[in-house]
């Protein structure tokens, strides 16, 4: 993954945007040390809507490669 990659990151459906959203935030906690009570829960849930998305074509089959790589299998 590249930093010029980013632009992947834009104009995500509003579903996915918030869960997104989420997992940053889950994400944030568990660097400052912290296990986020909805971990699991916010995993899956992104998980799933990356994969809606990618069925619908709401967005690319580059987008979810990149939002599952550099979100949830690092």
């Amino acid at each position: 993954m590249m930093e010029d990659d980013v632009y992947l990151e834009y104009d995500l459906p509003k579903y996915l945007q918030i869960s997104l959203t989420a997992w940053k935030k889950n994400l944030a906690e568990f660097e400052n040390g912290r296990r986020p009570s909805f971990w699991d829960c916010d995993f899956c849930c992104l998980q799933s809507d990356i994969n809606c998305a990618e069925v619908d074509q709401a967005i690319s089959s580059a987008q979810a490669n990149y939002l599952r790589k550099k979100y949830l299998y690092k």
